[in-house]
């Protein structure tokens, strides 16, 4: 993830499984949202533990223009404090972080994926 780094400023959510309502309005929001971040330089990444297949039906069934990350041992949302033990998937958390790696925003909210969507608008001043 460093090397994306480079590129600019990264919205990194987390988010709890593919296919089910809030998480797909959350996955579109990201989409119909996703030109004007990537002209504000915000690259948009999404993590869940889902598997790379069911991403991959999910970013075409939804045409989703970002990378879904498999994060299949929770490994990834533990490092970040996204991990919900007892569903044994991510929380719905959305992370903005600075080229240099510094967390600039945390977004916590499971039951409105709409503040998330905010949260990456209001980074590029939109």
């Amino acid at each position: 993830m460093g090397d994306n780094l480079k590129d600019g400023r990264l919205v990194l959510y987390f988010y709890p499984k593919d296919f089910t309502s809030g998480c797909t309005a959350e996955a579109c929001g990201f989409r119909d949202e996703f030109a004007g971040l990537r002209d504000s330089q915000l690259r948009v990444f999404g993590v869940s533990t889902d598997t790379l297949e069911s991403h991959e039906r999910f970013k075409k069934e939804h045409e989703l223009p970002f990378e879904l990350l498999s994060d299949r041992d929770g490994r990834i949302s533990r490092m970040f404090g996204a991990f919900n033990g007892l569903f044994r998937m991510a929380n719905r958390i959305t992370f903005i972080i600075d080229r240099d790696g510094t967390i600039l925003s945390v977004t916590k909210n499971m039951f409105s994926p709409k503040t998330h969507i905010n949260a990456a608008r209001e980074a590029c001043g939109r």
